[in-house]
């Protein structure tokens, strides 16, 4: 079933070198900006004096907020991830069947990252390329996000709907595996398109491994 969005995320370009952040307050212009930075130059590349400049901040006041520039990058995932999370409780909150709830999770999730090219990239490469960002990543908020998909598994297969002899947790692997892989796919692309309009098609594939069929018929 297709799910239609009902609130799309505010499509955010990537920030052209010197492009001021203007939008929202002044700690979150500073997690936009770099975002932004890193996502143009690379972790290793960007300065803070870059961030502070695009986020229209002294560098000084950049410290006020984080204690230096790998902490700043945490907090720029962890807010993107908050905003996503919330999103996704009261979202599927307002939603029963357990297919439905699938098709609106890989939507969210598509069209936060969809949504914001310079938030792909850092989500993307740059927290993998480091065991330590690894490491670091608030795990909780990843646990929480792997949860929502297996407690919809389990209410299907509950309901019936669902094979009651798949692990709920290699089927929240399996999906969030090609979510993940049609975002960097859509990364590399030449060619511009929704990324949230694949969000349908990757749940359909995942279902036809989930769905119950009549005895015999798998």
């Amino acid at each position: 079933m297709t799910i239609k969005p009902t609130e799309p995320a505010a499509t955010t370009r990537p920030a052209r070198g010197g492009d001021k952040v203007q939008r929202g307050d002044k700690s979150q212009r500073i997690l936009d900006a770099a975002v932004a930075v890193i996502a143009e130059k690379g972790y290793w590349q960007a300065r803070v004096s870059e961030i502070a400049d695009r986020a229209g901040v002294a560098d000084g006041t950049i410290y006020l907020y984080y204690k230096n520039k790998e902490q700043l990058l945490m907090a720029a995932i962890d807010s993107a991830f908050d905003a996503f999370l919330e999103r996704a409780r009261r979202e599927l909150a307002a939603i029963k069947a357990p297919k439905q709830r699938l098709h609106r999770l890989a939507f969210l999730h598509l069209d936060m990252l969809g949504a914001n090219r310079n938030l792909a990239i850092v989500f993307q490469t740059e927290l993998r390329h480091s065991a330590k960002f690894l490491g670091q990543f608030s795990r909780h908020r990843l646990v929480e996000y792997f949860d929502m998909i297996r407690s919809i598994v389990r209410e299907g297969q509950q309901s019936g709907e669902f094979r009651a002899g798949i692990s709920d947790k290699i089927a929240a692997n399996c999906l969030f595996g090609a979510l993940d892989e049609m975002v960097t796919s859509w990364m590399l692309s030449e060619h511009d398109y929704p990324l949230a309009g694949a969000a349908d098609a990757v749940v359909d594939v995942i279902l036809a491994g989930l769905e119950a069929t009549p005895s015999g018929h798998r």
